[in-house]
């Protein structure tokens, strides 16, 4: 049961992101201003959380991916995603609008 409820969320977030993709790409601009007053709080508020949850605890290490035996050190991979995502990849300049595929998200491979 746990695997199809997995996957069931795996696949509805990956349909947001899909359709959220679409209209960055596609939408005309009253449209968008629309979509982004409603979503970007929303999204901003996932990544803090997310955030929030990998903070490195009172030994600098990330609680949500150190295990008993295996401690990971903070910064961990999500805080280094966040980085790459959301600083250094709003530095990089984006293509223009012709230039770009029709579907910039890269398939993903299903979860077990």
């Amino acid at each position: 049961m746990d695997e199809i409820l997995g996957q069931v969320l795996r696949n509805a977030v990956r349909e947001r992101l899909d359709m959220l993709s679409e209209l960055a790409d596609r939408a005309d601009a009253t449209s968008l201003l629309s979509v982004a007053r409603s979503e970007l709080p929303r999204l901003t508020e996932g990544w803090r959380t997310l955030l929030t949850a990998h903070e490195a605890d009172e030994k600098g290490n990330c609680p949500e991916c150190s295990s008993r035996w295996r401690p990971q050190k903070a910064p961990c991979s999500v805080w280094r995603s966040a980085y790459e995502h959301l600083v250094v990849g709003a530095l990089a300049p984006r293509p223009a609008r012709h230039q770009r595929p029709a579907h910039a998200l890269r398939p993903v491979a299903p979860v077990p």
